[in-house]
């Protein structure tokens, strides 16, 4: 069985989790708990020493970064609906996992854990540069999805997890987009079972 070291209020293990779930791949969930450190201990170090999670273990193999264990588990398990494998879709998929991760996400970082996790330490700078920069990406968001119902076709792929942990994560701040595509694509996201399982407890 596969092990995963994830944390609930990290975007990278929630989509991870969110396939895992989706598909009803059995998985040993083991929580890290970032919140006191445990990401830095000498213990989670031997297992990433990038002290960031996820990270799965299958046996001898052992992955770090949360699109390469998506990947991995597509292929693993041919779930060739979730991750094509060939021609315009998969192209498309890993244009936009790389744009998902390139682009966007450390704006949402910069916002949500200077503004929420951090609180008064926080770096106002970094909030107000990403809020600054990131409408010309929801922009661009807003526009495919205007064309697609999900971002590559008329059905959900581990760009729209990835996306989707990541969108969620700005409801932190009180950030997230409202304009109609957007919304109407998250709604069908957060509906999706595997998704809903992966939300941290309120």
């Amino acid at each position: 069985m596969y092990k995963l070291y994830n944390f609930p209020y990290s975007q990278h293990s929630r989509r991870v989790v969110s396939l895992l779930e989706q598909v009803g791949i059995d998985y040993d969930s083991h929580v890290v708990d970032m919140m006191n450190g445990e990401h830095m201990s000498s213990d989670y170090l031997a297992v990433n020493p990038n002290h960031q999670i996820p990270t799965l273990i299958d046996g001898d193999v052992k992955i770090h970064e949360s699109h390469a264990i998506m990947r991995y588990l597509c292929v693993k398990h041919a779930l060739v609906a979730w991750y094509p494998r060939t021609g315009d879709a998969f192209a498309k998929v890993e244009q936009w996992l790389d744009w998902i991760q390139c682009q966007l996400s450390q704006l949402v970082v910069d916002i949500v854990l200077n503004s929420v996790f951090l609180g008064e330490h926080g770096d106002k700078e970094a909030v107000d540069k990403a809020k600054n920069v990131i409408p010309a990406k929801f922009k661009i968001l807003e526009n495919q999805l205007a064309t697609t119902a999900y971002l590559t076709g008329d059905k959900p792929t581990i760009a729209d997890l990835s996306l989707a942990s990541i969108m969620f994560h700005l409801n932190f701040a009180n950030a997230m987009p409202k304009t109609p595509n957007i919304s109407r694509w998250y709604e069908n996201m957060a509906a999706l079972p595997g998704f809903q399982k992966s939300l941290p407890e309120t």
